[in-house]
């Protein structure tokens, strides 16, 4: 079963890939970007049939692995 997983960063966190981002979108000619939060968003196949089980396996990847939980919010899809 696949599972997708976005991280993003929680809000008052510093973002300044975002914000280069942003700044080259501007750059652009995209002069109505206002502001970018860039993340990650992963697909994981978990070897299960069951999809409760199968997130909260890929929950616990989240809190052990892929997200920084000081810093970091995920949303499993």
């Amino acid at each position: 079963m696949k599972v997708k997983v976005v991280v993003t960063l929680k809000e008052g966190v510093l973002d300044p890939q975002g914000k280069a981002i942003q700044q080259t979108l501007v750059g652009l000619g995209f002069s109505n970007v206002d502001s970018v939060r860039q993340g990650k968003y992963f697909e994981i196949d978990v070897n299960e049939s069951d999809e409760k089980k199968a997130k909260i396996k890929v929950e616990e990847m989240c809190k052990k692995l892929l997200a920084n939980l000081v810093i970091e919010n995920f949303n499993i899809l």
